[in-house]
């Protein structure tokens, strides 16, 4: 039975070592003090990356399909991202012209937003 890897000692909430290797077809053993060198996101993380690849990044379907609002979709990417490693953004400018183009939000608040970054409204 395969589980899955735990993220944090279900006891006490330590980190997590990796001490033993075990191949399915000969049954030799490894034993050691292993790193994970992998990549841990949570179960809910890991369904959203699958449905992010299904719907090839249209985050409009994403949240048609989990009945979530843009903004609550957007956050959930951004958690995802963090997961993955990279850091923190801001709303950034080609999330603004997402925005609009998906009627989110009109002109002028897109050039208010894009201001507010240093945008240039002729760029």
């Amino acid at each position: 039975m395969n589980m899955k890897l735990p993220e944090r000692c279900p006891f006490c909430g330590g980190d997590i070592k990796i001490s033993e290797f075990k191949c399915s077809d000969c049954d030799a053993i490894v034993s050691g003090s292993f790193k994970w060198g992998g990549i841990l996101v949570s179960e809910e993380q890991w369904e959203f990356i699958r449905l992010f690849i299904r719907v090839r990044g249209n985050l409009k379907k994403i949240g048609e399909i989990l009945d979530l609002s843009y903004p609550t979709v957007r956050a959930r990417l951004e958690e995802v991202r963090m997961a993955l490693g990279f850091p923190p953004s801001e709303c950034e400018k080609d999330d603004i012209i997402s925005e609009l183009e998906m009627g989110l939000i009109d002109v002028e608040e897109a050039l208010r937003k894009l201001e507010k970054k240093g945008g240039n409204k002729n760029e």
